[in-house]
């Protein structure tokens, strides 16, 4: 009985390792933007930081507000408004600041400065829709907008460890917390509207618009000559609005058409992104390479089988000891 049991063991672990050698998995392939999604243009360039795409978010989405009594300045500034200084449970999206040496001029990577717009890139194929367990995280079929489901949410926090933009933030200051994160307005965009970051910002900085006509457009303005006098849309592309404004000159690259995978919120700069906190990535997704080992891991439950298997050959090996050591002390006694 023993032998058999033996033989059975042996066989099982060397069918499970044939499975995982022979059974592999081909990659994932990538995601597809959707042929109608839409996203926001973000400009630098055209961005004079006066925060009005963060009031307007808030009143769009029912966010709260905070004053804080301890934070008083001179010249009788009390209660400063909402003063966080990054992207937290009540900011969807948060205007920064870049600075060097002097920050004498915009735009300028030496003795310069330069504001930047934080908030969800929505990407074509997000981490934090690959990391989410319960699919409280989804990805709209034709609009391409990554959008979030409190009801689903398990609160697992999954979604922050996999942004590589670090975008989505937590209610720890709530009993029954949830995740925070911009969705482009979908509520408004469903009655016809657009994102209230770009209906309430005054120079164009921010446009809404089809993410293949904003990537036209992006490119357009990587080639516009330095200090000439250009027209920019407002708002909207296609809104029929416009405003003049100088070309101060842009860093030679779109950000967001390509790290990983592409996003739907692109930007615009005057100096490196790497300065303006936004990391460096590669053109393939995290979720693209983590899925391909998951399903090449998982295939035909070829590596559960050859771990269970290893472990229950192990148990029986140990306890096989432990019978023979037995057996051999009621000997020696008898």
């Amino acid at each position: 009985m023993n032998t058999n049991r033996r033989d059975f063991l042996k066989v099982a672990l060397a069918g499970a390792a044939t499975a995982l050698t022979t059974n592999t998995a081909q990659a994932r392939p990538p995601k597809d933007l959707p042929p109608d999604a839409v996203g926001i243009l973000y400009d630098a360039t055209l961005c004079i930081g006066c925060k009005a795409c963060e009031v307007g978010c808030k009143n769009a989405n029912a966010m709260p507000t905070i004053t804080d009594p301890a934070l008083e300045q001179a010249k009788d500034v009390h209660a400063i408004w909402d003063a966080s200084s990054d992207l937290d449970s009540r900011n969807l999206n948060k205007i920064k600041a870049f600075a060097q040496g002097t920050a004498a001029v915009k735009d300028r990577e030496q003795d310069g400065y330069s504001f930047i717009k934080r908030a969800c890139m929505h990407c074509v194929d997000p981490d934090c829709i690959s990391a989410c367990p319960v699919s409280a995280l989804t990805k709209d079929p034709l609009t391409g907008i990554v959008g979030y489901n409190p009801d689903a949410c398990i609160g697992c926090r999954y979604c922050q460890l996999a942004c590589p933009f670090n975008i989505p933030k937590f209610e720890f200051d709530k009993p029954f917390p949830k995740i925070v994160k911009c969705e482009m307005c979908r509520h408004l965009q469903a009655q016809g509207e657009i994102p209230a970051c770009c209906a309430a910002c005054p120079t164009g900085a921010s446009l809404f618009g089809r993410v293949s006509d904003l990537l036209q457009e992006g490119q357009r303005r990587l080639n516009l000559p330095p200090g000439t006098y250009q027209d920019y849309p407002l708002h909207r592309l296609d809104s029929g609005q416009q405003r003049s404004a100088e070309v101060r000159g842009y860093h030679p690259h779109l950000y967001g058409e390509t790290e990983t995978g592409g996003t739907q919120y692109l930007l615009l700069a005057g100096v490196p992104f790497e300065n303006l906190g936004l990391p460096a990535l590669g053109p393939e997704s995290s979720a693209q390479l983590s899925e391909t080992i998951q399903h090449t891991l998982y295939q035909g439950l070829a590596a559960p089988t050859l771990l269970l298997g290893g472990l229950v050959y192990t148990v029986y090996r140990r306890t096989e000891a432990e019978r023979h050591a037995d057996d051999v002390e009621e000997r020696r006694h008898d």
